[in-house]
């Protein structure tokens, strides 16, 4: 199972989105270098604010190139590292990966480790207003769904480029679903 990948993005400011790259360094233990969320410990200003000594579960954001062709059927325009990812994927079912699962990437084989689902927030609103229900809500059942990509921290560097194949590797054990980190 793969996928490959169609845009990268990174940007050294706490920006809302990032620049596309023609290509992207991931570092182990670390993210993606000279991305202002990389690091050991946190970097989200909201999770600095609570404890700046927790450590970086969102050192790389993925985001699903199929989620922008499902919200611009709602009219919205979205591109790659608008939504502030730093990979953006394409043939992958990211939301449906397992905890633990890793993603290995191009021909350096960098490997990313995903840890859970993106947190959307309200700067998804201040971007294009009401985009921000088409990327979390509850379903019929009224389970909350979150779909605005997915987060991982760097188990082996390596560049990454657009076009890139992405293998997928789930973990041993039980599937485990992926929570907001």
């Amino acid at each position: 199972m793969g996928g490959r990948v169609t845009a990268v993005s990174s940007s050294g400011e706490h920006s809302f989105s990032k620049a596309n790259r023609k290509s992207i360094t991931l570092l182990a233990g670390l993210g993606v270098a000279g991305d202002a969320h990389a690091g050991v410990t946190v970097k989200h200003r909201s999770r600095v604010a609570q404890d700046p000594s927790q450590p970086n579960l969102r050192q790389v954001h993925l985001i699903h190139e199929e989620l922008f062709e499902e919200v611009a059927r709602e009219g919205f325009t979205v591109s790659p590292g608008e939504l502030g990812e730093n990979i953006t994927t394409r043939g992958i079912d990211l939301l449906a990966l397992s905890a633990g699962t890793l993603l290995r990437i191009g021909e350096d084989d960098a490997v990313v480790e995903v840890t859970g689902l993106r947190n959307p927030c309200s700067q998804i609103d201040g971007f294009q207003h009401g985009l921000l229900k088409q990327v979390v809500f509850r379903d019929e059942a009224g389970n909350l769904v979150r779909k605005a990509g997915i987060m991982g921290f760097v188990v082996r560097g390596g560049e990454v480029r657009p076009g890139d194949a992405i293998r997928v590797e789930p973990p041993t054990g039980p599937h485990r679903p992926l929570d907001r980190v």
